[in-house]
C-alpha cells in the first residue's frame, strides 16, 4: 500500500513535468493558448482549496506556482492586467487566512501595511483621483502588499519539511515551461542575437531580461538545493538537475547580471549551512558535489563565452561591445538612487508621495525612469513612515529566527528578497513571496509538531 503511494507521487510529479514541458513548447507553437491556461490554473487551485483539508499547505503551493508562473505569463501576453501575478498571489493568501487564520505574532506585519497609507494621501494630493491614480497605487504597492500578506500568513507557522520542498517544486514547474520557452524563442540564433553587451530582451523570450534573469536565477538556486538534498526518484533528480544545467545557462544569456549573482550567493550561503550543521559522511558528498557543481559551472561559462562571442565577458567585466571601460558598473541605477535619496531629503517626514519618485526622475535627470531599488523608494516615497516600514521587514524575521524557529532556507530565501529589492525592485511576486516562505518553521516526520527538523536532519532525509 505504501508503495503503491510512493508510486502515485511520483508518477503524478513526472506527469507535471511533462506537462509543463508541453507548454513550453505549445507556448512557442501557438502563443495565446497560455491565455486560457491562466483562468484554468485559476480554477484549479481554488477547487483544490475548497476541497482539500490541509489549506496551509495548498495556499502556498497555490501561492508559489503563481509565484514562478508570473513571469512566464507576461511574457506570453496571457495576463489581462500587468500586476495579475500579484493580485492572485494576495487572493491565495487571503483565502488562507480566511480558513486558517494567522498569528497574533504576525501583527508587525499589519503595522506595516498602516505605515504604508500616508503615502497615498501625499499622492492624491500631486496626482488627483482619477484613472492615473488608482493606476499607478496599484502598480506600486502590490508588490508591498503581497509581501505584507505573505509575512502575515507565515509569520509564525509550521510546516513539515516535505511539504516545504513540495512548495518549491511548485515553484519550479512553470519555470521549466519558461526555459523550454526562452530556449525556442529565436533558438540557434544567439551568435547573431548577442551583438551587445547590454541586457538582451531577444535572448530573454522577448520580454525584459531583468525579470527573466531574476526568476531563472531563483530557479537555479532552488534546483541546486535539491542537488544537495536530492530527489529520491533517480529520474525525476536527472530531469530536475538537467533543468539546473538548463535555466543556468539561459540566465547567463539575458545579459542580466542582478539573478545571476543573487542565485551564486544563495547557492553560496546554503552550500556553507548545509556543509558546518552535517556529520563527517554528509560533508564528504557534500564536498564532492560542490566540486561537480565548479566543473558544470565553468564548463556553462565557458561555452556561453564562446558562443557569444565574448560579449558575456564584456558584460560582467563591465565593458561595452567594443572592449571599453564602462564608467557606471550600476548601469544608471546609482544615479536613481542619488536621486531617491535627495527627494528624502525634500520631504523626510511624509515623502512625495507613492509613484512620484518616477516624475522625480524626470525633474532631476531628465530621463522617466522607474525606481530599481525598492528600498531607496520607500525612503523617498513614504519619508519616514517607509524607515519604520523597512525595520519592520528587517527585523521581524532576526527576532523570530532568535526565538527558534528553524528553517534551513532562512539566510538564503531572505538575502533573495534583500538582494532582489535593491536591484529590482518589487516589479514581479517572487521577493514578497519567498520572503514569506523564509519566516516558516519547517518540521519533521509528516507534521508532527513537537519533531521540529534540524538542520542535521535535513540533509540525510532527501
Amino acid at each position: 500500500m505504501v508503495a503503491k503511494k510512493k508510486n502515485k507521487k511520483v508518477n503524478n510529479q513526472l506527469l507535471a513535468i511533462i506537462f509543463h514541458i508541453g507548454l513550453g513548447f505549445l507556448a512557442d507553437v501557438y502563443r495565446p493558448i497560455v491565455m486560457f491556461y491562466v483562468p484554468v490554473v485559476v480554477i484549479y487551485f481554488v477547487v483544490r482549496l475548497i476541497r482539500k483539508k490541509d489549506k496551509e499547505k495548498e495556499v502556498l503551493f497555490a501561492a508559489a506556482y503563481i509565484t514562478g508562473a508570473e513571469v512566464f505569463f507576461r511574457m506570453t501576453k496571457a495576463l489581462v492586467f500587468y500586476e495579475t501575478g500579484k493580485y492572485l498571489v494576495i487572493l491565495f493568501l487571503l483565502f488562507g487566512m480566511f480558513y486558517r487564520g494567522f498569528k497574533r505574532k504576525a501583527y508587525p506585519y499589519a503595522i506595516y501595511i498602516l505605515l504604508l497609507i500616508p503615502g497615498i494621501f501625499v499622492a492624491m494630493q500631486t496626482l488627483g483621483y482619477d484613472e492615473n491614480f488608482r493606476t499607478t497605487i496599484m502598480f506600486n504597492l502590490s508588490g508591498p502588499l503581497s509581501l505584507a500578506f505573505a509575512g502575515i500568513f507565515c509569520y509564525g507557522r509550521k510546516l513539515d519539511f516535505k511539504s516545504f520542498l513540495k512548495i518549491l517544486d511548485a515553484l519550479i514547474y512553470p519555470l521549466i515551461s519558461m526555459t523550454i520557452y526562452v530556449f525556442l524563442y529565436g533558438s540557434g540564433q544567439v551568435d547573431k542575437l548577442a551583438i551587445t553587451a547590454a541586457s538582451n530582451p531577444s535572448l530573454s523570450g522577448g520580454y525584459g531580461p531583468n525579470q527573466v534573469s531574476t526568476m531563472l536565477g531563483l530557479g537555479v538556486f532552488i534546483l541546486y538545493a535539491r542537488f544537495l538534498i536530492p530527489y529520491k526518484n533517480k529520474l525525476i533528480h536527472f530531469i530536475m538537475m538537467f533543468f539546473l544545467v538548463a535555466m543556468a545557462y539561459r540566465a547567463l544569456l539575458t545579459f542580466s547580471r542582478g539573478g545571476v549573482f543573487v542565485a551564486i550567493l544563495m547557492a553560496g550561503i546554503f552550500t556553507i549551512i548545509i556543509y558546518s550543521t552535517t556529520g563527517i559522511k554528509s560533508k564528504a558528498k557534500v564536498t564532492l558535489k560542490l566540486l561537480g557543481t565548479l566543473g558544470v559551472t565553468f564548463g556553462i561559462w565557458f561555452f556561453t563565452l564562446i558562443q557569444t562571442g565574448g560579449m558575456l565577458g564584456n558584460r560582467y567585466e563591465n565593458k561595452d561591445s567594443l572592449g571599453r571601460e564602462k564608467e557606471d558598473i550600476t548601469t544608471g541605477r546609482l544615479d536613481l538612487l542619488l536621486a531617491e535619496y535627495d527627494a528624502f531629503l525634500d520631504s523626510p517626514i511624509f515623502g512625495i508621495g507613492i509613484g512620484k519618485v518616477k516624475s522625480y526622475h524626470e525633474e532631476i535627470l531628465g530621463t522617466s525612469l522607474p525606481t530599481h531599488n525598492e528600498i531607496s523608494r520607500m525612503f523617498s516615497e513614504h519619508g519616514v513612515f517607509g524607515f519604520l516600514a523597512l525595520i519592520i521587514l528587517l527585523f521581524a524575521p532576526v527576532i523570530s529566527k532568535f526565538q527558534g524557529r528553524k528553517n534551513v532556507f532562512f539566510f538564503p530565501l531572505l538575502l533573495f528578497w534583500l538582494l532582489t529589492v535593491s536591484h529590482s525592485s518589487m516589479r514581479i511576486a517572487a521577493p514578497g513571496f519567498i520572503y514569506g516562505l523564509s519566516l516558516l518553521g519547517l518540521i519533521y516526520n509528516n507534521g508532527k509538531k513537537e519533531n521540529t527538523i534540524s538542520r542535521k536532519q535535513a540533509l540525510p532525509q532527501r
